[in-house]
């Protein structure tokens, strides 16, 4: 049986997967809601599957997103980063992984996790779009600028209100698969 997907994942099989497997699913574990807030600062002004094309080699360069390890970037790994042609070598990005970071512990500190800290936004429970086109699809919403608002204030950097919804969007805070799309009773 022929499935319907959002159609923006197109016939890209690495956009199929990550249409298929990722997006849209709510995500609370700590390590991975960095891992999409990094490729998400990342991609600001790129395209997604730009970014989804080069994730393994920034698993790589950044240690697996550990944000432990990252928090603690000196220079040296900054410079090797910014000489490393498989991420985007991008100084203010590459500097603002190490901030925020830094400022994801501190908020780990204050909340216990980071996911107690972003999900209380939404008071634990996803928001369920019912988009019937892309076009209804917002690029930001007035929740998405509270939130990049509060994490600009936290000392976060490339957390712009479209970032931030993209990241709500891949982290199943938000649904905003199409009705039509098989994924959007499954998450």
């Amino acid at each position: 049986m022929l499935k319907i997907r959002c159609p923006w994942c197109g016939d890209d099989p690495l956009y199929i997967a990550y249409h298929d497997e990722e997006w849209g699913v709510p995500v609370k574990d700590d390590a991975t809601l960095f891992e999409f807030l990094l490729l998400e600062t990342f991609q600001a002004g790129l395209s997604w599957i730009t970014i989804l094309r080069k994730r393994e080699n920034f698993r790589k360069a950044f240690d697996n997103f550990d944000y432990r390890k990252i928090a603690g970037y000196e220079q040296q790994k900054i410079d090797r980063l910014l000489q490393d042609s498989g991420i985007i070598r991008n100084k203010l990005k590459v500097h603002s992984a190490v901030t925020n970071a830094q400022a994801f512990i501190k908020i780990q500190e204050e909340f216990g996790s980071f996911s107690n800290y972003i999900w209380k936004f939404v008071a634990g429970t996803p928001i369920k779009n019912k988009l019937q086109s892309m076009a209804e699809a917002p690029a930001n919403t007035l929740l998405s600028d509270t939130i990049s608002k509060d994490l600009k204030k936290r000392g976060f950097k490339f957390v712009g209100s479209t970032v931030v919804y993209a990241h709500m969007q891949a982290t199943g805070m938000v649904n905003d698969h199409l009705v039509s799309c098989f994924r959007y009773n499954e998450v």
